[in-house]
């Protein structure tokens, strides 16, 4: 899990920002006709479409449409605060307002027929990584964990023609499908593959002088080894640089005390 930070809302069409005189406010561009929405976490909303029709309205969808995607904290210490979870009918929502590209979307299939499909980031996660990499100006990033090439491909197209991508990977069956689809979408020339053993890489990296040369890093890789891949990242990083680990809280099992570490596979 990656921590959805989002400069704008994940919809296309919709930007959040904050108000003083009023906690959000929500302004939509639609083609035609006022739209309404309804959300429990904001108390009341401004809408206002192309043509310049403004609604004004009350929320006040009933509690059982939300379901369990709302959870009150259970320590007071917080104020009762509300978390929503990404439940099916949420992430649908999300998934349908993705800006994906073609090659993405067509990289995202031909790897669902493969093994092992479920290590390839979602389209929400890949956007948050370009736009991450955007907001800092980027142009020296790493990637530890390729797999068929989503995520490295998604920061590879936001790159700047001079830009450069480390993408470090073992697997030579999948590295051959992220190959062949950075060649097809014209970004080959930005991404050095490292086929190797990714803690070899980085350490051949900061003995050839490369520390604190990157501005960007993404991991992703063998959990038990996150440690070692961190700390060496760290010294790759430049300071102001950001380094972006992929299953942090690995399916709620940081939170169990029952969870084993042997539990924790790649």
């Amino acid at each position: 899990m990656m921590f959805p930070l989002f400069y704008r809302s994940i919809h296309p069409m919709l930007t959040l920002h904050s108000r003083v005189s009023r906690k959000f406010s929500l302004q939509a561009a639609v083609s035609s006709g006022p739209q309404e929405f309804r959300c429990s976490s904001i108390t009341s909303t401004r809408i206002r479409n192309l043509n310049g029709a403004v609604r004004a309205l009350k929320l006040e969808k009933p509690r059982s449409f939300y379901g369990d995607s709302v959870i009150v904290a259970d320590d007071d210490k917080y104020g009762n605060k509300q978390v929503i979870s990404v439940t099916p009918q949420l992430y649908k929502y999300i998934l349908a307002n993705v800006r994906e590209p073609e090659i993405l979307r067509d990289l995202r299939e031909e790897t669902t027929t493969m093994r092992g499909s479920q290590m390839q980031v979602s389209p929400d996660q890949a956007q948050l990584l370009a736009m991450l990499v955007q907001l800092i100006g980027a142009k020296r990033c790493i990637e530890v964990g390729v797999y068929t090439g989503y995520s490295s491909l998604a920061i590879a197209l936001v790159l700047p023609e001079s830009g450069y991508l480390v993408a470090c990977e073992r697997d030579e069956k999948s590295l051959e499908v992220a190959k062949r689809y950075y060649k097809r979408a014209g970004v080959s020339h930005k991404v050095d593959v490292k086929h190797a053993l990714a803690a070899d890489s980085l350490k051949s990296m900061i003995l050839n002088g490369e520390a604190c040369s990157y501005d960007f890093a993404f991991l992703d890789a063998e959990k038990r080894k996150y440690h070692e891949y961190f700390e060496l990242l760290l010294q790759l990083v430049r300071v102001g640089g950001m380094i972006v680990v992929d299953n942090v809280l690995w399916h709620g099992k940081v939170a169990d005390p029952l969870a084993l570490n042997d539990s924790m596979g790649e």
